[in-house]
């Protein structure tokens, strides 16, 4: 029992730690490569005992220690109790959907069979963190942020759940690991990339907006309601909500990796490609889906609100439904079809 309790710990540990430092340092990531497309330098000052070429490698270190350094201040005519509570029901999401996805064949948390559905229920709750600190804040801005936002996270999650529906036919599984498994073969032709391409990008464009992130981040339009929801919130309880918001990236990128891209498998399965361990092809994957998030800040501007609540409900749905629709005829197909170049690469 001790010796349990003991090493889950210890991989909790492992997996949330390493997450935290991906998450500061993701967001040295976006200021260098904006400021690399934008012809800038990014941060380039503070380093580790003075060696020059870790040049702007302390900088978020730099970030974490001004944040603790910083008052807290509760608006008076707040809810203090809900005002704090907040950022904690944001962040706790974001980090507890990490229990069930697999890093590799081995390497996994909590190897449940409906992973699936803990995470699209864990990070569902993500938004009444949301809507409670704006409410809780007392504050007009502070709740008109809440509302979009509140709205604008109910519109995406349907699109997004229903493009893992078809995920789900496919692999007809909810653990994440037999879904990888699903997606073995010779190549990358094998991965529900390929057969579910409108479904990847319906998943990922959904998985920017229900992070808050450019172009969808109408939740922070600066120039209309000064900063949305977070805009009376200071110090590490301001920081708490970006933690929530790049820990989400990494989710929405991990998750995108594992039920379109075959998660831990190499694109082709041969040698060398079979020699670079699978945590590390996966990472590489994440590490590509983050920099199309960082792309995107840097390319598109802002959507009007009634675009994005346009884009959702007009777009999005239909398309997944149709497409779920049309993937459930093509599974009623006889065996004798289905086993058929190229349906057999990916319906087994």
């Amino acid at each position: 029992m001790l010796f349990s309790l003991t090493k889950n710990l210890l991989l909790i540990f492992a997996i949330v730690l390493p997450l935290l430092l991906g998450v500061a340092y993701l967001t040295l990531a976006e200021r260098k490569i904006i400021a690399f497309m934008q012809i800038r330098v990014g941060p380039n000052r503070v380093t580790f005992f003075g060696i020059p070429w870790l040049a702007g490698w302390g900088q978020p270190i730099a970030d974490a220690v001004k944040a603790m350094m910083k008052e807290i201040i509760v608006p008076s005519r707040a809810n203090k109790f809900l005002f704090v509570l907040a950022p904690v029901l944001t962040i706790a999401p974001a980090l507890a959907a990490w229990a069930v996805v697999p890093f590799s064949a081995e390497m996994v948390l909590a190897d449940i069979n409906a992973g699936l559905l803990y995470i699209l229920a864990m990070t569902s709750m993500g938004v009444y963190g949301v809507i409670i600190a704006g409410w809780a804040s007392n504050s007009k801005y502070a709740f008109l942020g809440t509302m979009r936002t509140a709205a604008q996270l109910v519109s995406y999650e349907l699109a997004m759940g229903f493009a893992l529906v078809c995920v789900l036919m496919m692999s007809q599984s909810l653990n994440l690991g037999d879904i990888v498994k699903g997606q073995q073969g010779g190549s990358f032709i094998n991965w529900y990339l390929i057969p579910l391409f409108p479904m990847f990008l319906v998943y990922f464009i959904s998985g920017v907006a229900e992070t808050n992130r450019a172009p969808f981040d109408v939740a922070e339009g600066e120039s209309e309601i000064v900063a949305g929801y977070h805009v009376e919130y200071s110090g590490m309880a301001f920081t708490v909500f970006y933690l929530a918001e790049y820990a989400n990236m990494i989710l929405v990128a991990i998750l995108a990796s594992i039920m379109f891209l075959g998660g831990w498998l190499p694109p082709f399965n041969i040698v060398p490609f079979t020699l670079i361990p699978g945590f590390i092809w996966l990472l590489l994957k994440i590490a590509f889906l983050l920099f199309c998030f960082l792309w995107f800040r840097a390319t598109f501007p802002r959507y009007r609100y009634d675009q994005i609540m346009r884009l959702g409900w007009k777009v999005f749905i239909p398309i997944t439904l149709v497409w779920i629709v049309l993937l459930g005829g093509v599974m009623q197909l006889p065996s004798s079809i289905l086993g058929v170049f190229p349906l057999n690469l990916w319906i087994h």
